[in-house]
């Protein structure tokens, strides 16, 4: 695919500006710190997304203000009293060194409890937490995706999980395969499902043109409040460029 990358500066404002062989421009306003981005078609000039970015400008400045506002976790190291998301919720982290090495359980409603062997390092305690994080997430899309192609009448695609910092979710439309952020299990689990249909309907229509709107409004009517939702949750540590 041919893509263009520059930048260009807008009333103060960094603005990146990507070309892609697309039919319409597209602005976004991305977390955490409100990174401004138009994707336009090749023959886009800079003066016409220097117009939309302009017309746009009080949108911008709102979304930038949501993202200064939103709250943000510091970086984990897996000690205890820490906090945790999982599922939408905060948890307390307690952190145990003994016999039932390598496993987290969640306790009550507001701990969870990482078992380790004695004097293990961060490493080894992100590695088990996280190794919990994908096995957890990977049993809850499974069905999720499994649901939604069989309403779109597709075989289901390949997925994975892993840790990014720019999406939710992405999907490679040639090689029918779907990736999710691991980042996903920590939030609310109507958020998951609205991820993977986001992708699923990325196989009938590449751009978010009103095809795909309409597509999406069919299988998941709420899904702007979901979207909505997702991105006000709060924000890992990783700054996010994209999303």
């Amino acid at each position: 695919m041919n893509i263009e990358a520059h930048q260009i500066n807008v009333g103060g404002l960094r603005v990146d500006i990507v070309r892609k062989p697309i039919k319409n421009l597209h602005l976004g306003v991305y977390p955490p710190h409100g990174r401004i981005r138009v994707a336009a078609p090749l023959a886009v000039s800079d003066e016409a997304v220097r117009l939309a970015v302009v017309t746009r400008m009080g949108w911008i400045k709102r979304q930038r203000a949501k993202f200064e506002d939103q709250s943000r976790q510091s970086v984990r190291v897996y000690i205890s009293g820490e906090s945790h998301y999982f599922l939408g919720q905060r948890y307390r982290l307690n952190l145990i060194e003994g016999a039932r090495a390598g496993q987290v359980h969640v306790r009550n409603s507001r701990s969870l409890e990482l078992h380790v062997r004695p004097g293990s390092d961060q490493s080894i305690r992100e590695r088990v937490f996280l190794g919990w994080y994908r096995q957890e997430l990977r049993s809850r899309a499974a069905p999720i995706i499994e649901k939604y192609a069989a309403v779109l009448e597709i075989p289901t695609p390949a997925w994975g999980i892993k840790r990014m910092k720019t999406k939710w979710g992405t999907c490679n439309i040639e090689a029918r395969r779907i990736w999710l952020n691991l980042e996903l299990i920590k939030k609310p689990p109507h958020c998951l499902e609205y991820v993977i249909v986001h992708e699923l309907a990325h196989f009938f229509e590449r751009n978010h043109s009103n095809h795909f709107i309409a597509l999406m409004d069919r299988l998941l009517p709420q899904w702007r409040i979901l979207r909505d939702e997702l991105n006000a949750a709060p924000l890992a540590h990783e700054t996010w460029d994209e999303v």
